[in-house]
């Protein structure tokens, strides 16, 4: 089977101090970590999917596989047309405002789409910080893997001005159900979460300054 190709990007991070987590800084920055490549094709239909789907609050504490990280990832913003325009998820201008990072015992990652691989933004377990910072839902804090989506909006602003934040909102709901269908053809769960204090979670997770938290997906095992 195929599998496409990705060329160039590069995303700065501003960084804000908080305990629990390092900042990478120097060489590791320019350490990348390839994905496996995305399968096109799966063993579960979208239809039994879209059945099956429910949110989960309970997990194991088995790690999730490279494989099934690059799959989430790509099902929410990996690159889908042989030019390189297009993503998973639909986006007002294919602008993409969207940055998606994932949060995991080892530190976090942010997504780089066009390579189909993780850039290390942060190393050390937030998990427990970034679950207080949720209204202290343990779901975060017990998954083993929380994907957070943050919108750049005035990348979107640019073209549609005043309605960029809406469709931010829109796109990152596209995005999160990708990931959750995603999630529920490998077998495993998750549950969206837009309950949060916007600053301290940019705060726990050293977010950019132009990055807005707009919603947390817990990710695991259901355990049971």
């Amino acid at each position: 089977m195929s599998v496409l190709r990705y060329c160039g990007y590069c995303a700065a991070v501003a960084m804000v101090g908080i305990g629990g987590a390092t900042p990478m800084s120097g060489p590791n920055e320019d350490n990348p970590k390839d994905l496996p490549p995305p399968l096109l094709a799966g063993r579960m239909s979208l239809e039994e999917a879209v059945a099956t789907r429910r949110s989960v609050r309970q997990f194991t504490q088995r790690s999730l596989t490279p494989k099934e990280i690059s799959q989430l990832c790509w099902a929410a913003q990996g690159i889908t047309d042989p030019g390189g325009r297009f993503r998973a998820a639909p986006s007002a201008g294919a602008l993409y405002p969207i940055e998606l990072y994932i949060v995991t015992a080892d530190g976090i990652d942010h997504y780089q789409p066009e390579h189909h691989r993780l850039k290390p933004h942060l190393t050390g377990d937030v998990r427990r910080p970034l679950q207080r910072a949720a209204l202290d839902q343990e779901a975060i804090g017990d998954a083993p893997a929380c994907v957070v989506l943050a919108a750049v909006v005035k990348r979107t602003a640019r073209k549609y001005g005043d309605r960029a934040e809406r469709y931010c909102f829109i796109e990152a709901g596209h995005v999160a159900q990708n990931i959750l269908l995603q999630a529920t053809a490998l077998h495993l769960a998750g549950v969206p979460m837009g309950a949060f204090e916007d600053d301290k979670v940019a705060t726990v997770l050293k977010l950019p300054k132009d990055h807005r938290v707009l919603y947390l997906l817990a990710i695991g095992r259901p355990s049971g």
